[in-house]
């Protein structure tokens, strides 16, 4: 025989204890539509980035990384969209002052 025991293992732990708390490992579903959505729709992915940063601090889920780049993808898009059409007021106004008119005298 040998004078080896055998490996000891620790205690259970109590019954109801859960020794790790539960932690969802997916990726958070409106962080990934906020990505999407970015790119198709600004003010969804903006929206969706906003519920999703939400969400990930407080159920402990991935993909804040893609609610963030949804997030700053979206405000670029719609800063975009705000100064084209601030140009184009701007240029029209200037056009029309600029004497091209239809009246003839």
């Amino acid at each position: 025989m040998s004078d080896q025991t055998p490996a000891s293992y620790p205690p259970a732990p109590p019954a109801g204890y859960t020794p790790y708390p539960a932690q969802k490992s997916g990726t958070n579903v409106l962080a990934i539509i906020a990505l999407v959505g970015a790119f198709v729709f600004p003010l969804a992915g903006v929206i969706c980035g906003h519920i999703a940063l939400s969400q990930i601090k407080r159920t402990g889920e991935n993909g804040r990384g893609l609610a963030i780049a949804g997030l700053i993808i979206g405000y670029v898009y719609i800063a975009f969209i705000v100064l084209m059409v601030i140009i184009a007021i701007i240029v029209g106004v200037a056009a029309s002052s600029a004497g091209y008119s239809s009246y003839s005298y």
